[in-house]
């Protein structure tokens, strides 16, 4: 959906100021699409047409009440206030353990549902719902990570058809339960199909994607979705496919997902993509005739973001002969069996028990603490650097040491309690002095946190860092505080919370006061980020002021503003800094930014490692630089996406700065994709690769570090080298793209990650030397810890097949995750499907062919890593359904 409507912390930018199997499991039960059959029978047109849109409103005298389709729970229920923030899915995906992502599954319908009933209070079920406040749930996004360019791509399980599909089988599973007639929340599986950037265009973007690509990379993760997930809901996507805009695709909605896969649920639209084959696609004339072409696809539920729904137009279309009112009814049918199941209109509710105490219990922290440890990955470990020796002393830089944005990442809820890596390592036991700074900007143009040394709380020898924040319940300041504290950076997430618990969520006034000290003279950028939502009318104003005189003063009339007033600084002389934000609308947070000189903050670092045994710099992105739509154009970025795929010139040359103190150098890499590590690869000493890792990240990163934590990620995307090894962006032809088609020589492979442990395979037994096509395969080995430190170790398995001009180099058929103690060994099964030893002709056929196979079983690729391999022939050739 488009990032316009986006309430995260990658929204527009507030304020800127410069200072110098197919399933019918539900059907079966005979309830609830009977019950919906007979609702539907007795509404009018309109009344119809207005349950087929994403807000749909209530129909009092049928008893159905006003319900909002539009929930988000891509990693942890989002844009709803308190929930737990889990990994972002790429970090999820780095996991490997589809148990893992059952059990968070679980926990967002959980919270999904614990949200639902506060909102329906007495009421429950039958009470109205607004947007966030449901249980149908737009995740997961199991689109193909092709590019890593693609600024959404974080929100994905990486590059690789098999992988995505079993980890979204899992996560879909969890969202869902295992009550088909009785869901505890519905999964949508996104963005159907063929649908991975770029951002911009997408709304008109025609893919002409060969049949082969379509069948083996594209289509095979929604296949299993339907077919082994039964997931409940599918959104189609924005771009167009041969031609022809996917939500108006009869062939692919009522031909492939629901004739071939057998899929009962509902198809709703990505937000406004109904419209947009209008507007973009130029697909038909009106919305009218836009409406009826999706409507006679397939696609039952219109979202229109903004209030925009093109199916408001379907009268017409009705009356002038485009579509059916028949066609109608099937699609209102279709959503109102999904609020049956979902219960309401039931008599009793089997999840009625589930309350706000389970949003963010003790078992979720956990399951997000055990997430965020699963999902490191270490990438290097030159000398045994890591885990730190017991007492070391440590100098902590980067811009993403200290920011709330990097554990939250997009599409996600508000973290009741969250550190970041700073504050982790400043808990962590048995470590030494820490020192901070924070030692350049994410990238030429980007500011980033105004970090807490540069603030101070007053003068005296008492100050403190950061700035003193008074909290009123008033919207002008009037009367007493409610409280007042230090706040070492002005860096809040309040998406629809209290910024003070007991406070009104709905209105405050906070103004912090202090100083400001630059780290050194030159020229400064100050920004004030408010992360807007997107619906309101009216903004939360902004008072800004600098040694007594106002420099901002906007009044939240709806747009954002950038305002540039420079501020050369000749020393480093404090400034008096007044900050005033009166919460007035539904805004989400705020946080105070700048852009400091690039030498100052570099030589601010190189200070902070006098005296330290080891350097620590947290890198990489930030969800403000790639994601959605973003508005974002500084070099190697563009509205979201990259086009440069190495490390931003900025931390590059600050990892040179550090280096050059001869101090052992460890990397930890946080974003939501693959980055060129290649100098950091060459010089750093250790690599860690933590993607943006939830609310508890901070302390993973910390644990892993100190090695309380063994690091047992593994890579769900190749990292390349350089964005040179790679095809045209646009270009969605899999020749030269992920492990399965590209050549050349990875950074680090798909698949890959070290350990603090050693593992060593023996003993590789097939079921067969021969196989009959279409018979399964079974494979076993076993795994040793032959280290000294207890373990995870993730066995993969990989398929290499017949060389073909259309053969991917390998195919990963199987992986498990297995947790072994020193000297303990465990024996690894895999059952291999025939479709897991399929291929795909220039036709989009797909068959088990005749011929020579490899079965590798091992930690990684076979060119990657140590592990055992044996053949097997198959004779003769058996089609597979599609």
């Amino acid at each position: 959906m488009r990032a316009r409507f986006a309430r995260g912390r990658a929204a527009a930018w507030g304020l800127l100021l410069a200072l110098a199997l197919p399933t019918g499991a539900w059907s079966q039960t005979g309830t609830a699409p009977s019950d919906a059959d007979a609702l539907v029978s007795r509404m009018t047109l309109a009344e119809k047409i207005g349950q087929i849109q994403s807000a749909a409103p209530a129909i009092p005298h049928l008893g159905v009440p006003a319900y909002e389709w539009w929930n988000e729970g891509l990693h942890g229920v989002a844009r709803a206030g308190y929930a737990t923030v889990f990994p972002q899915a790429i970090g999820l995906a780095a996991t490997w353990d589809t148990d893992l992502l059952r059990r968070v599954g679980d926990t967002v319908s959980t919270e999904a549902r614990a949200k639902y009933n506060v909102a329906g209070g007495a009421a429950g079920a039958k009470a109205d719902h607004d947007r966030y406040q449901g249980l149908t749930i737009w995740s997961p996004n199991i689109n193909i990570f092709r590019d890593p360019r693609w600024g959404r791509g974080q929100e994905t399980y990486g590059e690789d058809p098999y992988l995505t599909g079993r980890l979204g089988v899992a996560f879909i599973q969890g969202i869902q339960g295992p009550d088909p007639a009785h869901p505890k929340a519905i999964a949508t599986a996104k963005h159907f199909v063929v649908h991975s950037g770029p951002e911009a265009g997408r709304h008109s973007f025609d893919i002409d994607v060969a049949p082969h690509d379509l069948e083996a990379t594209y289509l095979p993760a929604f296949r299993a979705a339907v077919t082994e997930g039964q997931v409940g809901s599918i959104m189609c996507a924005y771009n167009a496919l041969h031609g022809t805009p996917v939500c108006a695709d009869p062939e692919l909605l009522n031909g492939r997902l629901r004739r071939d896969w057998g899929f009962k649920g509902y198809v709703v639209s990505d937000c406004d993509a109904v419209d947009d084959m209008t507007r973009f696609h130029h697909y038909r004339a009106d919305n009218a005739a836009s409406a009826a072409a999706a409507v006679l696809a397939g696609t039952d539920l219109n979202c229109g973001g903004g209030g925009r729904y093109a199916y408001a137009d379907l009268g017409a279309a009705v009356s002038q002969g485009l579509v059916t009112e028949g066609a109608v009814d099937q699609a209102a049918r279709r959503v109102m069996a999904a609020r049956a199941r979902l219960g309401a209109f039931a008599a009793t509710d089997p999840y009625a028990d589930i309350g706000a105490e389970r949003i963010d219990d003790v078992n979720a922290r956990a399951l997000a603490l055990e997430a965020a440890r699963k999902s490191i990955v270490l990438l290097k470990n030159r000398n045994n650097a890591l885990p730190l020796a017991p007492g070391t002393n440590l100098a902590v830089v980067g811009p993403n040491a200290d920011a709330l944005g990097v554990l939250e990442a997009n599409y996600h809820g508000t973290a009741v309690q969250a550190y970041t890596p700073l504050a982790a390592l400043r808990m962590a036991p048995g470590l030494g002095t820490i020192r901070y700074a924070q030692g350049s900007a994410l990238a030429e143009g980007v500011p980033v946190l105004v970090p807490e040394t540069a603030l101070r709380t007053g003068a005296g020898s008492g100050a403190e860092a950061g700035l003193t924040g008074d909290y009123f319940d008033s919207l002008d300041f009037s009367g007493e505080p409610q409280v007042t504290r230090t706040d070492r950076t002005i860096d809040f997430d309040w998406d629809k919370v209290p910024p003070v618990p007991g406070m009104d969520a709905r209105r405050y006034a906070v103004r912090w006061t202090g100083l400001l000290v630059p780290p050194g003279p030159g020229d400064y950028t100050l920004a004030v980020r408010v992360d807007r939502c997107f619906d309101c009318r009216g903004h939360d104003p902004i008072r800004l002021y600098l040694d007594g005189r106002l420099v901002l003063d906007d009044p939240g009339t709806g747009k954002d503003s950038d305002l540039m007033v420079p501020l050369h600084v000749e020393g480093t002389s404090p400034h008096r800094l007044r900050l005033e934000l009166v919460h007035s609308g539904q805004d989400q947070g705020v946080r105070l930014m700048w852009l400091a000189p690039a030498e100052v903050q570099r030589a601010e670092a190189v200070a902070a490692t006098k005296g330290a045994g080891a350097i620590i710099a947290f890198v990489g992105l930030s969800p403000d630089v790639e994601g959605e739509e973003l508005g974002i154009a500084v070099p190697g970025f563009d509205g979201g996406d990259r086009t440069d795929i190495g490390l931003p010139l900025p931390q590059r040359q600050l990892l040179e700065a550090l280096a050059a103190t001869g101090k052992p150098l460890v990397v930890v890499l946080m974003s939501g994709s693959a980055v060129a590590l290649t100098w950091a690869q060459d010089h750093a000493d250790a690599i860690l690769a933590a993607w943006y890792p939830g609310e508890r990240g901070g302390r993973a990163i910390a644990e892993t570090l100190t090695g309380s934590n063994n690091p047992s990620g593994r890579l769900p995307v190749t990292f390349y080298r350089s964005v040179r090894d790679l095809p045209a962006f646009v270009d969605y032809a899999m020749t030269g793209r992920t492990y399965r088609y590209f050549e050349g020589t990875p950074l680090y492979p798909f698949g890959f990650g070290l350990s603090y442990t050693r593992f060593a395979y023996d003993d590789l037994a097939l079921s067969t030397a021969e196989l009959t096509a279409g018979q399964p395969l079974a494979a076993s080995a076993t795994v040793r810890n032959v280290g000294d430190h207890p373990g995870d170790e993730v066995v993969q398995l990989y398929i290499t097949p017949p060389a073909g001009a259309l053969a991917p180099r390998r195919m990963l058929a199987g992986f498990q995750r297995v947790h072994l103690e020193p000297g303990e060994s465990k024996r690894v099964t895999f059952a291999v499907q025939p479709r897991d030893l399929s291929g795909v002709d220039a036709a989009g056929n797909r068959a088990v062919e005749a011929g020579r196979y490899q079965v590798f079983v091992g930690g990684g690729q076979p060119d990657f890593t140590t592990g055992l391999e044996k053949s097997v022939d198959i004779q003769g050739r058996q089609v597979l359904p599609k």
